[in-house]
């Protein structure tokens, strides 16, 4: 089949790749976001999937809406058979919806109609789910409402962040995309609605998602702290009053003498109560700063005796 191909982020890398290397399609073209500002440096540059695209000489579209008459044309001139979509990051219009025979067929990770939306995987692990997926579906009017090709399973391990489950997932979902549009190209392949009961949302998390509350239980604080890495990034305000970021941390079940907030620092490890037993900080990093180790903060820090993070049980 003649393909184009949307995605926009590094997730969408493997699911191209297959794409590209499979005799029996061809991706006449890639569909991303525009060029944005990205880094620490906030430099202006293209997207992931279009780095891949230029490399591979292949056209790009980046309108900065689908819902511009040119970019209906653009699509249309490539006269794909299907648009295969993984994390391309703006709804499609209906108008757009009918150009490809085959329709437009996404790559989501979850396994629909559980957590629809932008971020499935880290309301996946916030949530403390053990097993995700992913599912191919032919998009529609409705937010991810789409019947259903295809699906596959991933246990979330107890220590996954989001970045390493999503990984996985990428990897794993390229090759359910490449079986579902061999499916669709010999015509063996027919989709089924989703099942009404069982919908969840799986909004995109904010900044203020990953604030991390003390006086939650350890379980809840450590999900929550997963969930948000890489991104948006999990949080806490630091003694002095400043925002210290925090990576995953290590429950200490054990440690049951610290109140919601407060810390224990020695050479070794940094110990935080929360509202049942203490966790371990692993890598910190205060404003404006590189992540370390949560020891090394803590000696630059200074803390004195009976200091809290986040205002104590919050």
């Amino acid at each position: 089949m003649r393909l184009l191909f949307a995605g926009t982020p590094e997730v969408a890398i493997p699911s191209l790749a297959a794409l590209l290397e499979s005799p029996e399609h061809d991706v006449v073209g890639v569909l991303t976001r525009p060029d944005a500002p990205a880094g620490r440096g906030r430099r202006v540059e293209p997207t992931p999937v279009k780095q891949r695209a230029v490399a591979e000489g292949l056209p790009v579209l980046t309108p900065a809406t689908l819902r511009a008459p040119e970019a209906e044309a653009a699509v249309s001139e490539l006269a794909p058979d299907c648009v295969a979509v993984v994390a391309y990051g703006a709804l499609i219009p209906a108008a757009l919806l009918s150009v490809p025979r085959h329709g437009w067929v996404n790559l989501h990770f979850s396994l629909l109609p559980a957590w629809r939306g932008a971020a499935p995987v880290q309301h996946a692990v916030l949530h403390g789910d053990e097993i995700t997926g992913a599912t191919t579906f032919r998009i529609t009017e409705g937010l991810d409402e789409g019947p259903v090709f295809g699906t596959l399973t991933e246990a979330i391990r107890p220590r996954d962040t989001s970045g390493d489950l999503l990984e996985r997932l990428a990897v794993a979902g390229a090759g359910l995309l490449l079986a579902t549009l061999d499916g669709l190209a010999d015509g063996s392949l027919v989709a089924v609605p989703q099942p009404a009961d069982g919908v969840s949302r799986a909004p995109r998390l904010t900044v203020e998602d990953g604030h991390v509350r003390w006086g939650h239980p350890a379980p809840a604080v450590d999900r929550r702290i997963r969930a948000c890495t890489p991104a948006p990034g999990a949080w806490t305000g630091a003694p002095d009053g400043s925002r210290l970021k925090l990576g995953p941390v290590l429950p200490r079940p054990e440690v049951t003498d610290l109140a919601p907030g407060e810390v224990r620092a020695d050479r070794r490890e940094v110990l935080v109560g929360t509202g049942t037993h203490a966790v371990r900080l692993g890598q910190v990093a205060g404003a404006g700063k590189r992540a370390m180790e949560a020891a090394d903060w803590a000696r630059g820090a200074r803390l004195p005796e009976g200091a809290r993070l986040g205002g104590g049980a919050t």
